[in-house]
């Protein structure tokens, strides 16, 4: 968003100043979409040719640590705020603090940066939609074998169908109808999950057929689980 609105204002003949928190521009496209989606080479050309209208980008600069919107404000005739959405969203599942249990774009944002997080040889992602993907198909290759954990059946899947295809043939396992209730460790280690069965009832507020538990429960052995719920 920052970066577009600085090249339609740079390319009507204002001045443009971009300042950025992270070591490079792209935001999620960087940080959150993986290599093989999106090669960052591209990424970068695209960006140049965004700053070819003479917008100047300033990188790692933090608001509220580097920059501040009172000297912003002070100096610039308008000031555009366009810092994303930048937290994960949290599952509170008993067990969750144990090394090993990740968050959906913590994880591919972590592996973006060269500081990929230990996963082990098992994985476990949760969720159904396009993240949940992306930590699935970045963990197959980074070796490991990988099950998605989703509580409805693939039809209600938010994610793009090529990808869950993508995912299927390159090996992803997947638990439909199913839902980790319990991360069970050892030494503070993540070691199993213990997961719900699920049945669909009527329609949500979504329109998809709302989760519904059963009371039935099993349990998988993985070394880490990755919440992109």
């Amino acid at each position: 968003s920052g970066l577009t609105c600085g090249y339609y204002l740079s390319f009507e003949g204002y001045d443009v100043d971009l300042f950025e928190a992270e070591e490079a521009c792209g935001g999620w496209l960087r940080y959150g979409i993986p290599e093989y989606r999106l090669p960052k080479a591209i990424l970068d050309q695209e960006i140049d040719l965004m700053c070819a209208g003479g917008m100047k980008v300033h990188t790692g600069m933090a608001l509220g640590k580097d920059v501040f919107l009172a000297d912003l404000s002070r100096d610039y005739d308008a000031v555009y705020l366009a810092i994303g959405a930048q937290n994960a969203v949290p599952m509170p599942v008993p067990g969750s603090d144990l090394q090993g249990c990740y968050l959906g774009v913590d994880f591919l944002k972590a592996h973006a940066k060269g500081h990929t997080p230990v996963t082990g040889k098992k994985v476990a992602i949760v969720g159904g939609g396009n993240t949940a993907i992306d930590c699935a198909r970045t963990c197959i290759r980074l070796g490991a074998e990988v099950s998605i954990i989703y509580r409805r059946t693939k039809d209600e899947m938010p994610a793009e169908k090529f990808e869950i295809e993508a995912a299927e043939h390159e090996g992803v396992k997947f638990h439909y109808l199913s839902n980790p209730v319990e991360y069970l460790g050892e030494n503070g280690l993540l070691r199993e999950v213990k997961i719900e069965k699920m049945k669909l009832g009527d329609p949500d507020a979504s329109g998809r057929r709302r989760p519904e538990p059963t009371g039935e429960y099993f349990t998988e052995e993985f070394d880490s689980i990755i919440a992109a719920i």
